[in-house]
């Protein structure tokens, strides 16, 4: 199996498969296929099985493709980023964000990874369950935006805008901070708490989490300009109207004489 990275922004992976090797992916990943790939959908274990995977933010369905011949198959991700390849030893593991799963060899196997405070899942902004996979065999995960990589040293903490996390090694201790000073707080913009993450361990953060992405084209579209637009006129019609009754209420000699002059 060879696999090849194209673009920057919007970056695909191309696999190339020899006769019998299979790779998986959730749904609406695949971007293009020569004929000697089969696809086939299915719940991956059965309906508990799709069912935990979506409550871990995954799809309920995942594809297989399988090399009938010599197989060529390509997938991107849904949101500019990186996509990174990682092997992964037999047993070995690694804790992902929830869109970060991209798609793997058949041999690696992908899981809800709950968490272990509870505490972090609620007010880590991550919600409860991530998703954790598990080698032998390489797995391809899509981080938004850049990507800059970090080694803890055993009890070296690490404060990060919980958004920012990507992948983690299990090692690495997952909690929850509040936010310290109450202008921080009130006028900081970065929510009431930021996810502590303590080593030993490596982890991989991301520069552009898909929230504040939606959140800036967000502010962009027609509904929220009209709205914006409707609510300036709005305001201005009022304050005109307010002034107008101060005006009559207190200075309406004063106005009428400007008015003759």
């Amino acid at each position: 199996m060879k696999y090849e990275l194209s673009g920057t922004v919007m970056q695909t992976v191309a696999i190339d498969l020899m006769p019998g090797e299979v790779v998986y992916s959730q749904t609406n990943c695949m971007c293009w296929m020569n004929d000697a790939v089969e696809m086939n959908t299915h719940t991956g274990g059965g309906f508990l099985a799709g069912l935990k995977r979506s409550f871990g933010g995954g799809s309920f369905f995942i594809t297989d493709f399988t090399a009938r011949g010599n197989g060529h198959v390509a997938f991107a991700p849904r949101f500019p980023g990186t996509i990174m390849p990682v092997p992964l030893g037999a047993g070995q593991s690694l804790i992902c964000r929830k869109e970060t799963f991209l798609c793997a060899e058949k041999s690696v196997t992908l899981e809800i990874a709950w968490q272990k405070r509870l505490g972090a899942g609620f007010f880590g902004g991550e919600g409860f369950i991530l998703q954790k996979v598990t080698g032998p065999g390489t797995v391809w995960l899509d981080l938004s935006g850049e990507v800059v990589e970090k080694d803890l040293m055993a009890g070296e903490k690490l404060l990060v805008h919980a958004g920012h996390v990507g992948v983690m090694d299990p090692s690495i201790g997952f909690d929850i901070q509040m936010v310290r000073g109450f202008k921080n707080v009130l006028f900081g913009g970065e929510g009431l708490f930021l996810a502590t993450l303590t080593g030993p361990g490596h982890v991989a953060l991301q520069s552009m989490p898909i929230m504040n992405l939606a959140e800036e084209i967000g502010r962009y579209l027609p509904g929220k300009a009209e709205a914006s637009t409707s609510s300036s006129i709005g305001g201005a019609a009022a304050a005109t109207a307010v002034g107008g009754i101060l005006g009559g209420l207190f200075g309406g000699s004063s106005g009428s004489s400007d008015s003759d002059a």
